[in-house]
């Protein structure tokens, strides 16, 4: 089977070594550019490209996909793959493959069209999520569906520890929708529309939390957010507002203060909200280290939280 693999974020990574370990060897990997990060801005490839070289396979990096529609024309590919790419397929590249294109998404589809559908299961208080293989169209994540496996979504879950048991669970379905294409047994579920939602890509600016929510909301915002794009708020210090970045776990407790006031007894830092209050454990000053809500405490003193 002659497959082409498009993807760039670390949740494709075990897909992609799985086709490497196990067949069909991809016979080239798209990959957006490589990308300025850090404080120096350092131009990194994207982790998936450095594995991709590794084991010999061609890579592409065009700033649009279409760019190199012809290149990937004349590798006659059966099947392309996609997972997180960052980029919308146009209709030259969607009936590039003679077979099937299809994408692997971080949800139980229809629910959770998108970029941040990672976050927002956690976000809501799903009880599970899933990898979904389906078949790609021009409108977003919306293609008919080939097959689809869940997992529990742990009580403790995290947006990273999440991404990651998802990443996992990738193979075996892409595993499984390869076999069925292969042997002619793919079905095609066309998805409810009517049950679809879309979940926009995440920006930092969307991590400010908002104490007039009910606290078990914002328990669970606070882990879905983590590490990206992280939650914070603005502590009231000596009248001055500054950042204060809060990390998982927090408790929910029923003491009983109004939102955005704080309580520091036992050196302990509770904050009110609109129902019931979150006992903070990690908490980094803006400019500082990350620390515990205790040491925070000692060197600072905050009067209220910014609604």
């Amino acid at each position: 089977m002659r497959i082409i693999f498009i993807a760039t974020g670390d949740i494709a990574l075990p897909s992609f070594r799985h086709l490497l370990a196990n067949g069909p060897c991809p016979l080239a990997l798209v990959t957006q550019p490589d990308k300025p990060t850090g404080r120096h801005q350092t131009l990194t490839p994207p982790a998936i490209k450095v594995e991709a070289l590794a084991a010999g396979i061609p890579v592409y990096q065009p700033e649009k996909i279409g760019d190199i529609t012809d290149d990937l024309a004349a590798l006659d590919p059966e099947i392309l793959v996609v997972m997180a790419y960052g980029q919308i397929l146009r209709q030259n590249i969607l009936t590039l493959a003679s077979r099937a294109i299809i994408n692997l998404h971080a949800s139980l589809l229809p629910k959770y069209r998108g970029a941040a559908c990672i976050q927002a299961a956690i976000d809501a208080g799903d009880a599970e999520t899933g990898i979904t293989a389906m078949h790609v169209v021009r409108a977003l994540d919306a293609g008919d569906m080939i097959v689809s496996h869940s997992i529990p979504i742990a009580p403790d879950e995290t947006g990273g520890s999440l991404h990651d048991r998802l990443a996992d669970l990738s193979p075996a379905v892409l595993a499984e929708a390869l076999e069925k294409l292969t042997d002619g047994t793919a079905c095609r579920v066309p998805q409810d529309e009517a049950a679809s939602t879309y979940i926009s890509k995440l920006e930092r600016e969307h991590g400010k939390l908002d104490w007039t929510q009910d606290a078990i909301a914002l328990e669970r915002r606070i882990r879905a957010y983590d590490p990206w794009p992280g939650t914070y708020t603005v502590a009231i210090e000596g009248g001055k507002e500054k950042r204060l970045k809060i990390f998982p776990p927090a408790t929910v407790t029923d003491e009983a203060l109004t939102p955005g006031e704080i309580a520091t007894h036992d050196g302990a830092l509770t904050i009110g909200c609109g129902s019931g209050s979150l006992r903070l454990t990690t908490v980094q000053p803006d400019g500082g280290r990350r620390m515990s809500a205790s040491d925070y405490l000692r060197g600072r003193k905050p009067t209220a939280f910014e609604l």
